[in-house]
């Protein structure tokens, strides 16, 4: 490889550890919020959401650790872990959401949870289109990967953001418990797609 080529490789990998920790910073200061914003509203919606980006600071984690070659041993470890939490994020998400429905409880509106997931879905896409077009440079599997993960927390965020509107301008209460229960698709297929593709 040329001095050129290194030194290009070399700065794909700063710009690529450096959207993985933009990511991780963001979701480690969204639980925060979310938490804040789910026990104000009691909503399912903003909780799973919440789980969701503890998840997500997981896989940003696998990806620096992969980035910085520590092995394949490590990594499949560490996915099967976030395949392990993804499927209790369901299991979670799955009770509560039948509670919601079965008391008819309503969850109250959310000003907070509705200014940050709709900031959080932009920043998710441009994140993920970060992501894939430097993965695709790299031709690193992983981090193209991780990037549709991204793209998922972004529809999420979109998802949980419908649903909080709808409550509040229409009152459609079960809008979220709904939206959990997207999430709870979601969370399914990706624990599933990481046990097929690592196990």
């Amino acid at each position: 490889m040329s001095a050129a080529s290194a030194a290009a490789a070399a700065a794909l990998l700063r710009r690529g550890r450096a959207l993985e920790g933009l990511t991780l910073g963001w979701n480690a200061v969204g639980i925060g919020v979310l938490a804040i914003a789910a026990l104000r509203a009691h909503s399912v919606a903003l909780a799973g959401f919440g789980l969701d980006s503890l998840i997500e600071i997981g896989a940003s984690t696998v990806v620096l650790w992969e980035l910085a070659s520590t092995g394949q041993v490590r990594q499949r470890r560490a996915l099967r872990m976030i395949a392990a939490a993804f499927t209790a994020l369901s299991v979670y998400l799955l009770v509560q959401t039948a509670i919601v429905f079965a008391v008819g409880y309503r969850p109250q509106h959310s000003p907070l949870g509705i200014a940050w997931t709709a900031v959080t879905a932009a920043v998710m896409f441009a994140l993920a289109a970060g992501k894939s077009r430097t993965g695709h440079a790299l031709r690193n599997p992983v981090l193209i990967a991780e990037g549709h993960v991204t793209v998922i927390d972004g529809l999420l965020a979109g998802a949980v953001l419908a649903s909080l509107v709808l409550n509040a301008a229409l009152g459609w209460w079960w809008a979220d418990p709904a939206a959990g229960l997207v999430i709870v698709y979601y969370a399914l297929r990706e624990a599933r797609a990481i046990q097929r593709d690592h196990s």
